[in-house]
């Protein structure tokens, strides 16, 4: 059947990600094991969530756009 509103993966938001401030996370809820990735103020530890994680092709996104090799993850 014809869909008149199809499924759009959303965009990458747009964030200036400087490494020398920020390290890259990914949280994970322990209760409901919701992930949601973004990026973390290495003085203050405030976090800036970018990406909510679906599956592992979210994952690679993320790590794509902001050419990263390495992710740490917080629970």
């Amino acid at each position: 059947m014809f869909n008149i509103f199809p499924k759009r993966k959303p965009e990458m938001p747009k964030y200036k990600y400087d490494p020398e401030k920020e390290f890259p996370v990914i949280r994970s809820s322990i209760c409901t094991g919701e992930q949601v990735a973004g990026f973390k103020d290495k003085k203050t530890g405030v976090f800036h969530e970018v990406i909510l994680i679906q599956g592992e092709q979210d994952i690679e996104a993320f790590k794509n756009a902001f050419g990263l090799k390495e992710i740490k993850k917080e629970y």
